[in-house]
């Protein structure tokens, strides 16, 4: 399996949240979530504990036993949460946390496990692309902001409710009809989307954080054949490019988003 790489930090100066890194066969992309105020809570900070965790994802990986995935991240959750669970208040809702997304090729499947939102595309010998991701955390974001509607940015009543609304998002993190994420609790495992697909029937896979899969929402650069198409061409980095270059011209969506870090990873050649 032939595996491209990309990615980039949202903003000059900042840590970059995100990560991606691949063994023979499998490939590992988190996107950290940074909550403000969690460095109080957990002075390793966010990129520290996308990097510990998707070391660690990778290690386990690299043994090419076929071991269910969601198994993998569990052991791998738990892992992280031990090597700070001492000096961090880990169980805080706002402690360091990420996304994951993983593919695997094992005779002659391709497996693959997301928790959170990012994106899979998948690239099949016959038809167009099937993109799978996690919506939940989308979902339940959109519900605990209802009560903003209507009310005007920048006022005192706007800012008070959308506090409100960011403590009710927390309030569902990691539980049963909330959404599910990698942080301290290796049980969020089990609740990870997965599946498989015949080697045999696809042409390649294409993984993307939340920053790099504006490009098709909301920013609406090209879809997701499209993506694909991007890919062939320029590969991940020219995928960044353009989701940088929109920011900077900054008409529309795009105008409204602040820049994220943003990471692909492209995997062709497929045993």
């Amino acid at each position: 399996m032939h595996v491209s790489l990309a990615t980039n930090a949202g903003r000059a100066g900042r840590s970059n949240e995100d990560f991606v890194g691949a063994v023979p066969g499998a490939v590992v992309l988190l996107d950290g979530a940074g909550i403000p105020g969690a460095e109080s809570l957990c002075f390793h900070g966010v990129a520290w504990y996308t990097q510990r965790l998707g070391g660690a994802l990778l290690g386990h990986l690299s043994r090419d036993d076929g071991q269910d995935l969601t198994a993998v991240l569990a052991t791998a959750i738990g892992e992280t949460a031990a090597a700070h669970g001492d000096t961090c208040d880990i169980g805080d809702p706002r402690s360091p946390q990420a996304t994951v997304a993983v593919v695997r090729a094992y005779r002659g499947r391709l497996d693959y496990l997301l928790l959170a939102d990012s994106f899979l595309i998948l690239d099949p010998a016959h038809g167009g692309p099937q993109v799978i991701t996690d919506d939940r955390e989308v979902t339940a974001r959109r519900d605990c902001s209802a009560p903003l509607d209507g009310i005007a940015p920048g006022t005192l009543g706007y800012d008070r409710v959308r506090d409100s609304c960011a403590e009710a998002l927390r309030a569902r993190r990691n539980q049963v009809g909330g959404y599910w994420i990698a942080k301290d609790d290796p049980r969020a495992a089990r609740e990870a989307v997965t599946g498989s697909r015949s080697l045999a029937d696809l042409n390649g896979a294409a993984l993307l954080s939340n920053g790099a899969s504006r490009i098709v929402s909301p920013y609406g650069l090209t879809d997701w054949p499209g993506v694909l198409e991007m890919l062939a061409a320029d590969g991940p980095s020219g995928v960044i490019r353009r989701v940088r270059q929109a920011e900077v011209d900054g008409l529309g969506a795009v105008a409204a988003q602040a820049p994220d870090d943003a990471t692909v990873a492209h995997c062709t050649h497929l045993p």
